[in-house]
């Protein structure tokens, strides 16, 4: 699983980071930035939780299965 932050939408007010610490950090610029670049299977759940909590809709997961 992989998140990716839209710098346009992301307004800095540190929702992700506070729902997922080990996953996300606001920087000094305001920006959210990924710790991570591979979410592990055993963060996904937590992932989930801030993608769906951020109020700017600056999260998305991206589907990173391969299908035949």
């Amino acid at each position: 699983m992989k998140v990716r932050v839209n710098p346009d939408r992301c307004v800095g007010n540190g929702i992700c980071e506070a729902v997922a610490p080990e996953l996300f950090i606001v920087e000094d610029d305001g920006q959210a930035r990924l710790l991570v670049d591979d979410i592990p299977a055993a963060q996904h759940e937590l992932a989930t939780e801030a993608v769906q909590s951020c109020p700017a809709q600056a999260l998305d997961i991206l589907d990173t299965e391969r299908r035949p």
